[in-house]
């Protein structure tokens, strides 16, 4: 099953709403994906600072880690906690320097997400419960993504929620399987991908960094994967700038978009798009298949 959301804004006045309306949308998918959730937020940022999203026990994520942190990089490190989850935000030429140090001295912390404007918070547990844990609906920004995961082969852990990310500012969130995802990471670990999970979808995400590190747009991107990943799925793509959609050539996981001068909107189903204002004046239309849908901000 599974369902996933995405809205991004053309309209400025609806950012401050933002993490409201993704939360909703997520929300009406829990039938969808009750073990499970996650968000990915794209907000304010800078290109010369980059945030962390990090994960662990709250014993591990208090004040006496950015202190630390920023002595052994010897620069300012902020920090913000959001339940078991904080952004650490520290330059951008630091950033190698700051994982390596956290792997070496916080083995439990787990890396989430890493950009100048993206922000991941996922957890186990129903996705409204999920979103009010991190406080999601008072959260503003420009775009964002989500997923409700139903873990029909797999265990139900943090682990395995999504969105899955693999590059500076870009996640995924699928919905579907793969077949062949084995061998492709096994080809991406050759590329120095290193995997945190058994997961398909964490595969798909990084197929697409490699393709976009190598040069390719996200379009590009999302168009040689078509022949890559064997398999059928929907992906909802999140990038610094904006976010892409694409179903496999038989399409057959649901898929609803919404475009309208205010934002476009996607849903595995149309009740996570009602809940959207002015949803009645949008266009409302199901994704071909092997097609890309993209919009960017530029």
């Amino acid at each position: 099953m599974c369902g996933i959301v995405g809205l991004f804004l053309k309209n400025e006045k609806l950012q401050p709403e933002l993490g409201e309306h993704l939360s909703r949308m997520l929300a009406t998918m829990s039938a969808r994906g009750p073990d499970s959730a996650g968000i990915a937020i794209y907000g304010s940022g800078s290109e010369d600072l980059v945030k962390l999203t990090l994960r662990a026990e709250q014993s591990s994520l208090d004040g006496d880690l950015a202190r630390e942190l920023g002595a052994a990089l010897k620069a300012p490190v902020d920090l913000v906690r959001r339940s078991n989850h904080v952004v650490i935000t520290l330059p951008r030429q630091r950033q190698p320097q700051a994982i390596a140090w956290l792997r070496d001295n916080f083995p439990d912390i787990h890396l989430v997400s890493a950009g100048s404007r993206m922000e991941i918070y996922k957890e186990v547990g129903l996705p409204e419960r999920v979103a009010d844990r991190f406080s999601v609906p008072s959260m503003q920004g420009t775009h964002g993504i989500g997923h409700t995961r139903m873990a029909t082969e797999s265990a139900v852990t943090t682990d395995g929620a999504h969105p899955f990310s693999t590059g500076d500012d870009q996640c995924l969130v699928h919905n579907g399987s793969l077949s062949n995802h084995n061998a492709v990471r096994r080809n991406l670990r050759r590329e120095g991908f290193v995997f945190e999970t058994e997961n398909d979808s964490e595969v798909a995400a990084g197929y697409l960094t490699w393709r976009m590190r190598e040069g390719d747009s996200l379009k590009q991107a999302l168009t040689s994967s078509l022949d890559t990943l064997d398999g059928f799925f929907t992906f909802v793509v999140g990038t610094r700038d904006g976010f892409a959609v694409l179903r496999d050539p038989i399409a057959c996981k649901p898929a609803v978009l919404a475009e309208s001068d205010d934002y476009v909107a996607f849903g595995s189903e149309f009740r996570a798009l009602a809940v959207l204002p002015g949803i009645e004046k949008a266009r409302v239309f199901e994704p071909e298949p092997a097609t890309v849908y993209a919009w960017e901000r530029r």
